[in-house]
């Protein structure tokens, strides 16, 4: 360590551990609010677009949806990341556990 007025330079370590603990806890809100918001494309196509009947119709209807998004949000918003979303919120249909798992698992955890 280098020294600071004849002081260690622990503050240095010290914004370190700050700066990192920080990071962290960014990283984290972000992978769960992103899990939420996928959860939430996924429920609202099931909801408005795929209701069992019209899954044919559905699927014309996901493309055309996807091709839009993508235009404007870029490939996370493929057609394949779509069905991804859909079959989430499929799987768990109870909003209120998505939280508590978005918590400990990323979005790539719940596509493999």
């Amino acid at each position: 360590m280098t020294k600071i007025g004849g002081r260690t330079n622990s503050l240095v370590q010290d914004l370190r551990q700050l700066i990192t603990v920080a990071r962290a806890h960014v990283a984290r809100t972000v992978n769960s609010s992103i899990v939420m918001l996928y959860w939430q494309i996924g429920k609202r196509i099931l909801g408005e677009v795929l209701k069992g009947k019209r899954a044919g119709y559905g699927m014309q209807i996901v493309q055309t949806v996807s091709a839009q998004l993508v235009s404007e949000f870029g490939a996370g918003f493929s057609a394949r990341n779509l069905f991804n979303m859909i079959r989430f919120a499929q799987c768990f249909a109870d909003k209120r556990i998505v939280p508590t798992l978005s918590a400990q698992l990323g979005w790539s955890h719940f596509v493999k």
